[in-house]
């Protein structure tokens, strides 16, 4: 399978069967988040894994994952991340959106499903993960297999705008 066939197979999952994610996958798919690229090379991402049944249920108290039997902490460090000398703006939620498009796409790749969540309250995972001020929590990946059909690759056709109203040469 080609990039764009396996970035056209990827959606939002909402439904996942209770079934956990092997070993192997798992290893791959955080392969994938540690040689994703990053500003400078500072590879401020912290990862974490959370998959058992307490640590989903410390989860569960801050953010909706569908049933999801892993749950990535995405994490970025803001001492550690890149900065941009002519504002100052840090990297820090670039470097994990890259982290966690390699890690969603590689689980695609395997056969499983993701979603992406940004919906969560950020003091509740501090709190319950013993997370220290200077790691920003930027997102949580659900992971594992998905329960019902697959959403269409061809959905794109109608759910994206053409490429002529995003992509733009030279000038706006």
């Amino acid at each position: 399978m080609d990039f764009l066939d396996i970035a056209k197979k990827r959606y939002s999952v909402r439904s996942y069967q209770e079934m956990p994610i092997e070993r192997e996958k798992l290893d791959r798919i955080l392969e994938a988040g540690r040689v994703a690229p990053t500003g400078a090379n500072k590879q401020p991402q912290r990862l974490i894994v959370v998959q058992s049944e307490e640590g989903l249920g410390k989860v569960e108290k801050a953010a909706r994952f569908y049933g999801a039997p892993c749950v990535i902490i995405v994490c970025s460090d803001t001492e550690e991340t890149w900065k941009r000398p002519y504002d100052g703006k840090k990297l820090t939620d670039i470097d994990a959106s890259i982290v966690t498009d390699h890690m969603m796409l590689q689980a695609a790749e395997l056969g499983l499903g993701t979603l992406w969540i940004c919906w969560f309250d950020p003091k509740v995972l501090r709190d319950e993960f013993n997370i220290p001020p200077n790691l920003e929590i930027v997102n949580l990946l659900a992971v594992g297999y998905a329960d019902g059909e697959a959403q269409s690759p061809e959905r794109h056709e109608k759910m994206r705008k053409a490429r002529s109203e995003t992509v733009f040469y030279e000038t706006l």
